[in-house]
């Protein structure tokens, strides 16, 4: 009897598609600085050396300038990486660097928070400050 191997589509991340996003004016912007969270609790992508799924959750920090993100827009583009070949490291700046790309906040950070795999966690943060040479 012979073993049917599975096959698994790994797509590439270059077919991530950051125009996806959508901005909205922050109408408070001459008033105060906010802070928004957002988690989003059931990130999937996939291992680009096993080809097996990562799962984690995904939290943005920010301080608008502005503009704010619309939140069916990026539940849309995080779902993109569900079948991305990517490593934690490189998810958590990808999104950094699509988020700041379409907002331009006053600052923001991005922490992956995946779980465990053969017993290890790992947790994957990256920062944007205005005004300095992040990106």
């Amino acid at each position: 009897m012979s073993e049917k191997k599975i096959n698994y589509n790994i797509q590439s991340p270059d077919r991530v598609d950051s125009g996806l996003l959508e901005a909205m004016e922050y109408g408070y912007r001459d008033k105060r600085d906010i802070d928004i969270t957002i988690c989003q609790p059931e990130f999937t992508s996939v291992c680009p050396m096993t080809g097996l799924p990562d799962f984690g959750s995904i939290i943005v920090r920010y301080t608008p300038d502005l503009k704010i993100i619309e939140l069916k827009s990026l539940k849309i583009y995080l779902l993109q990486y569900r079948n991305m070949g990517i490593f934690y490291e490189h998810v958590v700046n990808r999104i950094l660097d699509d988020l700041v790309a379409a907002l331009s906040p006053k600052c923001m950070e991005i922490t992956g928070e995946f779980t465990a795999r053969g017993g290890i966690s790992t947790s994957v943060r990256a920062v944007f400050q205005e005004n300095s040479d992040n990106l």
